[in-house]
C-alpha cells in the first residue's frame, strides 16, 4: 500500500461498523455483558473476512 492509500483509508469504518451490528445483534437477542462483547469480537472477525476477502482486489 502507498502512503496516498493508507492516509486515504477508511478501512477502519468497516471494522466500526461489524463492532456495532455485533453487539447490537446480541443486544436484541439477550442483554448479557459477556455476549455483547462476545458479539462484538465475533462482528470484527467478519468485518476484517469482508475486507480480507471481498474487497481486497477491488478497484475502485
Amino acid at each position: 500500500m502507498s502512503s496516498e492509500e493508507t492516509k486515504n483509508s477508511f478501512e477502519w469504518v468497516w471494522y466500526v461498523v461489524g463492532l456495532l451490528a455485533g453487539m447490537l445483534a446480541v443486544i436484541a437477542v439477550t442483554t448479557s455483558f459477556g455476549y455483547v462483547l462476545l458479539g462484538g469480537i465475533i462482528g470484527l472477525i467478519i468485518a476484517g473476512l469482508f475486507l480480507n476477502n471481498i474487497v481486497k482486489g477491488r478497484e475502485y
